[in-house]
């Protein structure tokens, strides 16, 4: 679709039909990069979204051991210390 730049200011803008935004599911914020000459606009996502079904993916695949229980203690680790 071709669309005519808006002039705001110093700034230009685009009107976005209401379709596009019901379909690409924008709120009141967008994130807006350029990529390979090209202005590119998407939703913005919350901080953080998603996290936890990327977390509970990773517990079904058992791959959430903390290192540090692969590790062995050294001597060190073993003995006892105390800061002087």
């Amino acid at each position: 679709m071709k669309t005519t730049l808006v002039a705001i200011g110093n700034s230009r803008g685009v009107r976005i039909p209401k379709p596009f935004i019901e379909q690409c599911a924008f709120g009141t914020e967008a994130f807006m990069t350029v990529e390979q000459g090209a202005v590119v606009i998407r939703p913005a996502r919350k901080s953080r979204s998603g996290w936890g079904e990327s977390f509970q993916k990773i517990a079904e695949q058992k791959d959430d051991i903390l290192i540090d229980e692969t590790i062995s203690a050294s001597k060190w680790d073993a003995s006892e210390w105390e800061w002087k």
